[in-house]
């Protein structure tokens, strides 16, 4: 092989996975709000999901970054990880179909398709118009790519040394580890199983040899899911072991039947002529046949995976965000992103909003009867709060910066606000509890009357907390009327028991001393009150600008 064919090679090979590129961005950019949309309302039917994940992945052709999706989806609570298994088991069969149109020979073409999908972009000023060109034009450039890599490679055909190595692959455990490292480099096995096309229309391969390199490409795609799960739940990183498990166990019984039946002359016969066909055909039965074997097994995967990953036990002290994910705006796959990082931002001002609950109640509860081990717990919740809500204001940050429409970012920067009442709320409960301790400190106490008048402010600022700690979106309806409602009703009792106040110190009942800690308790009630309805306003107008976008 002389070293114009080594750069001719690497010529084509950067064509090839280029085209690719432009191919499923100009996907993406032409139906990922769609598929986004899709996935999203999908249900628990098995047959839909496989289908769902097998059409989303030949629209965007790569499986990756439908894994990735269904990653971020089950991270963010989205999906469940039941159904992430349908999905996942989909886009294994959808993949198949960059193979199959590679099999299609259309190389003359191509250079006058290329040109076709740059004329769209270049000449025609729409959006639209540029997704298409640009799918078009990936096309083109792929199918240049791979002619260039067949032609490079043709001379390795009389090379002796290559013909060795090549002839090693059919070996099955040289072939599976050859096709698993390659594919986990690259991180496509679309790529992958393309450039073996190519290494089989140039002659330098043939099935047999390809066979096992095939099954290693499918346990190499999986690489990329395992990234992405990096800094994510345990319910994420479950998805992936499903990914690897299903490849795996699909690649066990295909080596398995290649060993004792002669599956690969049987495919060669489908299609004699055509090798490049034939390791598209292979790598579709591959994956369908795997599908149809594992679809009456999915709960297993899923028992298999928890097995796998279990549930971590006595982290109870250790600061962490249990729904946010910054690792999703590092991830090549744009696809979805606004939903996951909506749907994450939720999830977490919900898990901020139920420590909060517990710190005003208990804060409550230490005025009622002071426990220095309630009043430890407050401080501790208190630091987790600041913390909660300092991932909030960098999430948010992230998010906004990563080229969002106005109306996604909209959204998102009501989280941020939320957040800063939710955090204002904590501080509150904490100048009760402070309060409560300086009572003990003193060895005094309120009145029953003061303690039955605190004990009412305490109820409707927790029904206020109560109706906005919701499991979905859904729940929100006329939460703002709700609400404030509630609120006008706060509003009212702290006059009235301010008016209470003063009697019961003009009556000598209490001290001055006294008088100030109980109207300083009415006003941070009342302030929990204020805040708590700037909650259901932000919660309201998310809702509804999700609503419009969806």
């Amino acid at each position: 092989m002389k070293l114009t064919d080594l750069f001719t090679m690497f010529g084509g090979l950067a064509l090839f996975l280029y085209g690719m590129t432009m191919m499923s961005n100009g996907l993406e950019l032409a139906a990922g709000n769609k598929m986004k949309s899709i996935l999203e309302k999908l249900t628990t039917n098995r047959f839909l999901g496989v289908g769902v994940g097998a059409i989303i992945t030949a629209v965007i052709q790569s499986s990756s970054a439908t894994t990735v999706m269904t990653v971020g989806f089950v991270n963010a609570g989205l999906m469940r990880l039941e159904n992430a298994v349908w999905v996942i088991m989909g886009a294994n069969i959808g993949t198949t179909i960059t193979g199959q149109l590679i099999a299609i020979d259309i190389t003359a073409l191509a250079p006058v398709i290329a040109f076709a999908g740059v004329a769209l972009i270049v000449f025609f000023k729409s959006k639209k118009l540029d997704a298409f060109g640009t799918i078009i034009a990936g096309l083109g450039i792929l199918f240049m790519g791979m002619e260039m890599m067949s032609t490079a490679m043709s001379p390795l055909r009389s090379s002796p040394e290559f013909v060795n190595i090549v002839s090693t692959f059919e070996n099955p455990l040289i072939g599976i580890l050859v096709g698993a490292v390659f594919t986990a480099i690259i991180q496509s096995s679309s790529a992958s199983v393309g450039i073996l096309q190519a290494l089989a229309k140039s002659g330098v391969i043939t099935l047999p040899s390809a066979i096992y390199v095939l099954f290693g490409q499918n346990i190499g795609t999986c690489i990329t899911a395992v990234l992405a799960s990096i800094g994510t739940g345990r319910n994420a990183k479950r998805t992936t072991i499903i990914h690897l498990s299903f490849n795996i166990i699909g690649t066990i019984i295909f080596v398995t039947i290649s060993l004792i039946f002669p599956f690969a002359q049987l495919m060669q016969a489908l299609t004699p002529e055509n090798i490049p066909a034939q390791i598209a055909n292979v790598h579709t039965v591959f994956n369908v046949v795997t599908t149809i074997l594992l679809l009456p097994f999915g709960v297993r995967l899923v028992q298999l995976a928890y097995k796998i990953l279990p549930e971590k036990e006595g982290l109870e002290d250790k600061l962490s965000v249990k729904y946010l994910d910054n690792s999703i705006f590092t991830n090549d796959y744009r696809i979805g992103i606004s939903a996951i990082a909506n749907t994450q931002l939720f999830n977490e001002t919900q898990n901020m909003l139920s420590v909060v609950q517990k710190n005003v109640q208990r804060s409550f509860e230490l005025m009622v009867n002071y426990d220095e081990e309630i009043h430890h717990k407050i401080l501790k919740d208190e630091k987790y709060i600041d913390y909660l809500n300092k991932e909030i204001i960098q999430f948010t940050t992230n998010t906004i910066s990563s080229d969002f429409s106005i109306e996604e970012s909209k959204s998102i920067g009501l989280f941020l606000k939320t957040a800063g009442d939710l955090e204002r709320v904590g501080d509150h409960a904490i100048n009760i509890a402070k309060r409560a301790k300086i009572l003990h400190e003193e060895g005094e106490s309120f009145s029953d009357e003061a303690i039955n008048e605190i004990k009412i402010m305490n109820d409707l600022t927790g029904n206020i907390l109560k109706e906005l700690n919701v499991l979905n979106r859904e729940e929100l309806h006329n939460i703002v009327e709700k609400v404030d409602i509630i609120e006008n009703s706060i509003d009212v009792t702290t006059h009235e028991f301010s008016v209470n106040q003063l009697k019961r110190l003009r009556n000598k009942i209490c001290t001055v001393e006294h008088s100030a800690l109980y109207t300083e308790t009415l006003i941070d009630f009342e302030r929990i009150g204020d805040h708590g309805l700037n909650i259901a306003v932000s919660f309201n107008k998310i809702k509804d600008d999700l609503t419009t976008m969806a």
